[in-house]
């Protein structure tokens, strides 16, 4: 990627769009969306070669993309090295995983609960139970960056579900090791394996095994282009989670919405990367027009402003629409992966939102909140795949399983509506393997 620069730009910071043009934008987005044929032939590759080589292949790979030369023994992360991560972090940073990690297992603990089902009717009892998926395997992004938080996301609900074998793979930064609080984080959340390896090579692992890594039944995590790329083809052989690319934050706004809480909440999201996706739907030119007044106030002296301009530049928009069902009408077409919602009525607003990853409500429920606090799982579709799949949960990690247990009258009385259809489907041994029971019955 070409340096960015963050000299401001004659330009204005970011678009505001009418309402016409807003079909066009998100038009834009899915079309740069859709995987390029020679990326897909890049990612390909590196998996071939994975599946041929194993951890030769990891080894020269993490060369080539990390700039790391280690041997295979270094490729997982052993206790001593978990011990001196202890001594690399300080106390407040565990506290706050530990705390990050019991408000998700209050959340997540509540849903597995609700899942628990037992219903009879007619002498038949059904009880609906989860069981858990043998093994997962968790993507971290990592290197030039490091995302405690989101092995938190992935691990905890694994490890609540009863998942018996949780793997981590994560790159290590330059100096072959892997982000200390991201390994304090795995071995507070017990995770059973970490490896320090990357990128499409480290979903090949994953899925179909090295000398260093058993495959596993499932794949989890955000990642980049090349990440997001390996997992949808892996998928034909081994059950991931959804395709998560770039981070995306929709804001939908009227006129009493505070537009510095707007451009601040942008800027935190477009800090993700150049590639973040940004924008405001509104019903008030007027704020459309602060919005970009505080944006520009901001993005040139704050913390990452390159990375925040470029984002902006490239990705960031404002809609200026006539109604809120309009608003809400773009916002269900863009399937955005957190919308914040600050209007005069946001609960109103929320129920009309049906794509969404995350729905956050009112002036003092930004997305950091969810990041980091409010026990909600911050891995969330991307892309506009919101629009068919949920964000991460405890219920990614099993399996529901129906036990029935029938008495004699209620198979009786199920007799002739077996009958019935066993006939309509042209399946009459279904229909015999009723009826010969009491035959049985009836001979003795």
């Amino acid at each position: 990627m070409k340096a960015i620069s963050n000299k401001k730009p004659e330009k204005s910071i970011i678009k505001i769009l009418d309402a016409s043009s807003a079909a066009k934008k998100l038009a834009e987005r899915e079309s740069t969306l859709k995987e390029k044929a020679k990326l897909e032939r890049e990612v390909e590759a590196i998996i071939e070669e994975v599946k041929a080589r194993g951890d030769a292949a990891l080894i020269r790979f993490t060369k080539e993309f990390d700039r790391v030369s280690f041997g295979t023994k270094n490729l997982r992360v052993d206790a001593e090295e978990i011990e001196e991560a202890y001594e690399k972090v300080e106390e407040e940073q565990v506290s706050a995983i530990s705390s990050m990690k019991e408000r998700l297992e209050t959340v997540e603990k509540r849903l597995l609960e609700k899942v628990k089902l037992d219903a009879a009717f007619d002498n038949v009892n059904v009880k609906i139970r989860v069981r858990p998926i043998e093994s997962v395997g968790c993507y971290v992004p990592g290197g030039g960056a490091s995302y405690p938080s989101t092995l938190i996301m992935t691990c905890v609900p694994a490890k609540l579900a009863g998942v018996p074998r949780i793997v981590v793979c994560s790159p290590p930064n330059v100096d072959g090791a892997m982000n200390p609080l991201t390994l304090v984080a795995a071995d507070i959340c017990k995770v059973n394996e970490v490896y320090k390896v990357g990128g499409a090579q480290a979903i090949a692992a994953m899925a179909y095994g090295t000398e260093s890594i058993k495959p596993v039944r499932k794949i989890v995590g955000p990642g980049n282009k090349y990440v997001t790329m390996a997992k949808i083809l892996v998928s034909r052989d081994v059950a991931v989670d959804m395709p998560a690319g770039p981070s995306e934050l929709l804001v939908l706004a009227d006129e009493t919405a505070n537009p510095r809480f707007v451009a601040l909440d942008m800027c935190s999201q477009a800090e993700h990367g150049p590639d973040s996706v940004v924008g405001v739907i509104t019903t008030s030119r007027t704020l459309a027009e602060k919005v970009v007044f505080e944006l520009e106030n901001i993005v040139y002296s704050t913390p990452r402003s390159e990375m925040i301009t470029h984002a902006l530049l490239n990705h960031g928009f404002i809609v200026v629409c006539e109604t809120i069902e309009k608003m809400v009408e773009l916002a269900n077409a863009f399937a955005p992966e957190h919308v914040e919602i600050m209007t005069r009525n946001p609960e109103e607003v929320a129920d009309k939102v049906l794509t969404a990853g995350l729905i956050l409500i009112g002036p003092y429920s930004p997305v950091s909140l969810s990041d980091y606090y409010s026990g909600t799982n911050h891995v969330l579709p991307t892309g506009g795949f919101g629009k068919t799949f949920s964000g991460l949960s405890s219920l990614d990690f099993v399996r529901k399983v129906a036990i029935v247990n029938c008495s004699k009258d209620g198979l009786l009385k199920a007799l002739k509506p077996i009958k019935v259809l066993a006939e309509a489907e042209n399946l009459p041994n279904h229909y015999r393997a009723v009826e010969g029971r009491f035959k049985v019955e009836d001979s003795k």
